[in-house]
């Protein structure tokens, strides 16, 4: 005797070898013995054998007019006995039954299974329904075959047009043009990113890189609302000033500038003035919404995403020949020794008599003509005052550095400025430090100081930077961290730094800007009237919200600045290049701010120069591929053990020209996300893959 039975929701045959009670020893055809209950016997047949009535069973049912059967088996519940007596005209023999019972298993569209053997014809408009679903999903299956066959040519299906940047950063993974991306990839061994910029659907490696970003932090585009601007402040005193700023050229949000009034022989009147968006900006209206959101403007080489609308930059901006709001520090400085007799800070109208431009004045100005009075140039007198003042002051802030432990700041610092033009990129080399950098950099040290020392006085919260007297290690205790009270700043030499001299291009400044604004217009009763009052929940979350936009920007910034540096050398056909040690294995090249790491490299001092080749590089990774070909600088060990300690520089957090990167000696090095290759240098012949996006 044989059985057709249900094991495991499969169909199986085989012949009885000996029955117990309600259970069947059964030998498939397999050889392969198996228990069955009794209850799970569908059929019970002497012929034809279990294999053959398997195999005749299955091409029977694929026989059966399903739409037929599905008329005859009605609405009641049946037996698939009694249904092959109804379908077949008589009682079903073996190979029907068993026909039948694959047919009624493998159309569940039609047939609800109710028990074993037992089944449910589906409702009209059930069925309908899921047959129109089957037939859309053939369809589509046609369509995904179809956008596969073009991807695989490198042809963009006119329907990715509108979907391929929602496919590479934010895919519907049930949508057929995923599916089909998906599966053309994997056929030409290709990634979504790679694929869509050789078939069309990118315009370049920029173009992902900047569409990757626009849809995670602007999703709804970069543009702004239309939003009512404010007026112009009719009622603040006119300061009696000539007012300068200095800029690179590229700069538009002008929020600093200087002036200088001779008091006597003695003493000189140092003004610093800053645009004060945060007169016609109120907590919690439509343009504070807008720059909340935003945190900061984001910089990129050739481009930028401003934090306010232009209409409101152009209205506070501080441009040349316009009279604009500001937030005046007036320092009052005795020329014979530079000290600091006494400072005020005003809130006022500033004329502007000029804005001055690095790439104009860099030449000019530079020590050996301020020493030597050499060269014509606008406000010659007041910059070479601030030079010899800014000297003194950075003295100051680096005698206060020791004081907290730090050795004295590194001057071997490197600033990159970036200009791109119709994609034709120039990378401008600069070295830190130079007068004009120095100047704005340590007036903006000062205004900070002292204006968070002003808030710290007048019992209000602001956001500060503070680094140092934290806990833990070398490296958390000098991590750079953003708190609302008055805490030092060690790196920088200071006893507290509130960022308040870029209110245009960042959140945390128009914030510290509304604090100041209470200060000087309400004195002792500020802690009453001031926007943010002590312990402010609000406060703390604008912290929060600019630390993560902030480090995300950057990122971007470096990734993008990493981006124009691999163009420049595409660009130029450079295939030899000179690069300068930073630290232990990572390196910089000397012309553009690329950093390479090069494992297995022989020890050599910050530094020490080395000359690569460029075996190649990819513009939509970021990464990059060399060779080292010989060391330009010989050291001894006597070399290797007078090399310096490494120790954290605090660039970052001092003011200088938007979108410019810098190169710092050490700073942040360790912590470089750099991967390296699998394979580890061994002398001249090594080769390093960096696939990092710091530049």
């Amino acid at each position: 005797m044989n059985l057709f039975f249900e094991e495991s929701g499969d169909f199986k045959a085989g012949s009885v070898l000996s029955q117990a009670g309600e259970a069947y020893q059964v030998e498939l055809a397999s050889g392969k013995r198996t228990k069955v209950k009794a209850k799970d016997v569908l059929l019970q047949f002497n012929s034809p054998d279990p294999a053959s009535l398997l195999e005749q069973a299955k091409q029977q049912a694929a026989d059966i007019d399903l739409e037929f059967l599905w008329e005859v088996a009605g609405q009641e519940e049946f037996g698939f006995a009694e249904l092959g007596a109804e379908y077949f005209g008589h009682a079903p023999q073996p190979v029907e039954a068993a026909s039948l019972i694959f047919a009624l298993h493998g159309a569940p569209f039609y047939f609800y299974k109710k028990g074993r053997g037992r089944y449910k014809a589906a409702p009209e408009t059930a069925l309908k329904a899921a047959l129109a679903g089957i037939e859309k999903k053939k369809q589509q299956a046609i369509i995904q075959a179809a956008y596969v066959e073009e991807l695989k040519q490198l042809r963009l299906p006119d329907q990715f047009k509108t979907l391929g940047l929602q496919l590479l950063f934010k895919p519907d993974k049930n949508s057929i043009e995923y599916k089909a991306l998906v599966e053309a990839c994997s056929a030409l061994q290709m990634n979504p990113a790679r694929l869509m910029l050789a078939s069309g659907g990118l315009k370049n490696a920029k173009d992902f890189h900047l569409s990757k970003f626009l849809l995670e932090h602007f999703p709804k585009g970069a543009g702004f609302p239309q939003t009512a601007l404010p007026s112009l402040p009719q009622d603040l005193p006119v300061a009696d000033v000539r007012a300068f700023s200095i800029d690179d050229v590229t700069t538009t949000e002008i929020d600093d500038a200087f002036s200088i009034a001779r008091i006597d022989a003695a003493t000189v009147k140092v003004g610093i003035h800053i645009a004060a968006p945060a007169l016609g900006i109120q907590r919690n209206d439509a343009l504070d919404m807008i720059a909340r959101s935003r945190m900061s403007t984001v910089y990129m080489p050739g481009d930028k995403i401003t934090m306010l609308p232009d209409e409101l930059v152009e209205i506070y901006t501080l441009g040349e020949g316009q009279t604009r709001p500001a937030v005046s520090l007036y320092v009052m400085v005795n020329t014979e020794d530079w000290s600091i007799v006494s400072t005020e800070t005003k809130v006022e109208a500033v004329p502007m008599a000029a804005n001055l431009r690095h790439n104009l004045l860099d030449a000019l100005v530079t020590e050996e003509n301020l020493a030597n009075d050499a060269g014509e140039y606008a406000h010659k007198a007041d910059i070479a005052l601030l030079w010899k003042w800014a000297q003194v002051l950075e003295a100051g802030r680096m005698a206060k550095r020791e004081s907290f432990g730090l050795k004295p700041e590194q001057t071997n610092r490197v600033d990159f400025n970036f200009y791109v033009e119709d994609d034709v990129v120039s990378i401008v080399r600069r070295k830190r430090g130079a007068p004009l950098d120095k100047i704005v950099a340590e007036l903006m040290i000062l205004a900070n100081s002292t204006w968070g020392k002003l808030l710290a006085d007048h019992g209000i919260p602001g956001i500060y930077r503070a680094q140092g007297g934290g806990s833990g290690g070398w490296a958390a205790k000098m991590q750079v961290r953003m708190v609302t009270h008055a805490a030092p700043h060690q790196g920088l030499g200071v006893d507290q730094y509130a960022w308040s001299t870029s209110p245009l291009r960042r959140y945390t400044d128009l914030v510290n800007q509304w604090q100041i604004i209470a200060c000087v217009q309400h004195g002792v009763t500020a802690p009453l009237v001031a926007p943010f009052k002590p312990k402010d929940a609000d406060l703390f979350a604008i912290v929060s919200g600019f630390d993560a936009a902030y480090a995300a920007y950057a990122d971007f910034q470096t990734n993008m600045e990493r981006y124009w540096c691999l163009r420049w050398l595409g660009q130029e056909n450079r295939h030899q290049v000179d690069a300068v040690v930073l630290k232990d294995e990572v390196l910089r090249l000397l012309e553009i701010p690329l950093i390479i790491r090069l494992p297995g490299m022989p020890q050599m001092v910050r530094g020490a120069q080395v000359r690569l080749e460029v075996i190649r590089w990819d513009e939509l990774d970021l990464s990059i591929e060399v060779r080292l070909l010989e060391m330009l600088t010989t050291l001894t060990e006597e070399d290797l053990e007078e090399a310096p300690e490494d120790e954290p520089e605090i660039v970052a957090d001092v003011d200088t020209d938007d979108g410019a990167a810098t190169v710092e000696s050490t700073e942040g090095i360790d912590n470089l996300p750099l991967q390296e290759s699998n394979s580890v240098a061994e002398g001249a012949e090594d080769i390093v893959q960096n696939s990092d996006g710091v530049a």
